[in-house]
């Protein structure tokens, strides 16, 4: 499973499962968005976890699931039996890594470093993808030449590798210099994904402000509410901003569940029939507000969101609209606008839109600085 294709299902609601292993990270990355660490010991419960990918079935069942954390690698058996799991009812799994086993000084890939862990190895080789995190804050930690080292090995396995990037938007140089350093390595056979850093977890106090929502008047869907994510409590939720998957109580109209209480067929049906997720898929929670709320949303446009949870009259003016069958086309069509523009049209909008073509294997080349690119946003 390449890259592409991963990004490409994120419009479609209850394509994919987002499931967070684990807080816990041997890196102290300053962006961190989990403020994940070594000491905080927040993760699911591993047998509920179980269970809950355990009820994926043939015909009900996510498209992807993507394993985060935290690390991971950190608990790789569980990484194996949950991807061992959703492979048997037809999903396919990816996994995202900081990299911690590949730096030097301590376990290395490749031909030229000591073998991967085993239990590490076997997890990777039960994943179809395999993404690792690399950006300015990750090379303090683990170096860029340690990570390429890692990734040849993963492909030598036969497993579909690309890279998560993080910067501060087009014109940063940094970025200019790794996606180079990327294709000179890899000559465009390893996809990359590139993101801003944001304004969460360590990042929260020095990372420039979230960007404003769009004109309340305009439609703006969020693809981001339709795959569910399995926060560190086994809290499900209808959204992937870290402010938001932290946050308790979870806003009523994003909360789907929990592993402990429910299955896979009751989050899907929760994510798909609610008439609130509907709207937002569609036309945004900025339009919602506008057009059926009971007051003004000031805020980025994750906060309008966030605060349409309490707001009876945004929950009666989506069922008006999003219930039933009509409902259901409304958010069918918003998934089918999101797929004719692949890829490239989710980086566009969610990640560093100059870096757009990179997520496809063997993309275009870029400028030596993403700046001229700017207008594309």
């Amino acid at each position: 499973m390449e890259l592409a294709e991963l990004v490409a299902r994120r419009p479609f609601p209850a394509g994919g499962l987002l499931i967070g292993l684990t807080r816990r990270c041997p890196l102290s990355c300053a962006h961190c968005s989990t403020g994940s660490d070594l000491f905080t010991r927040e993760e699911p419960d591993p047998g509920q976890l179980e269970r809950f990918v355990g009820s994926f079935t043939e015909e009900n069942r996510p498209d992807v699931v993507m394993l985060t954390g935290g690390e991971p690698l950190l608990l790789p058996g569980l990484a194996e039996r949950l991807s061992t799991l959703a492979r048997r009812a037809g999903s396919r799994t990816a996994l995202l890594s900081g990299m911690f086993f590949a730096r030097a000084g301590g376990l290395r890939g490749g031909r030229n470093g000591k073998p991967f862990p085993p239990a590490i190895l076997r997890a990777i080789r039960s994943v179809d993808h395999f993404s690792a995190s690399l950006d300015v804050h990750h090379e303090r930690e683990v170096s860029r030449a340690d990570v390429f080292r890692a990734l040849r090995r993963v492909r030598e396995e036969g497993v579909a590798v690309s890279l998560h990037l993080t910067g501060t938007g087009a014109a940063d140089p940094y970025l200019a210099d790794l996606t180079r350093a990327v294709r000179e390595e890899f000559g465009g056979a390893v996809p990359c994904l590139v993101n801003e850093v944001r304004p969460f977890g360590r990042a929260a106090s020095w990372a420039r402000a979230a960007r404003t929502g769009p004109d309340p008047a305009e439609a703006s869907p969020c693809s981001m509410a339709a795959w569910p994510v399995v926060g560190f409590d086994g809290r499900v939720l209808a959204c992937c901003n870290q402010d938001t998957v932290d946050r308790r109580p979870v806003p009523a109209h994003l909360d789907l569940g929990h592993i402990a209480e429910d299955d896979w067929g009751t989050v899907r049906r929760r994510a798909l029939e609610s008439p609130v997720l509907r709207m937002l898929r569609t036309v945004g929670p900025a339009h919602l507000a506008a057009r059926f709320g009971s007051g003004p949303r000031p805020g980025s446009y994750c906060e309008s969101c966030r605060a349409l949870g309490g707001d009876e009259a945004v929950a009666a003016g989506a069922r008006a609209v999003a219930s039933g069958p009509a409902g259901a086309l409304l958010d069918l069509t918003a998934a089918m606008r999101g797929a004719r523009e692949g890829a490239q049209g989710v980086v566009r909008r969610h990640g560093c839109a100059a870096y757009a073509p990179l997520v496809v294997t063997g993309g275009p080349g870029l400028p030596e600085s993403g700046a001229e690119r700017e207008d594309v946003r």
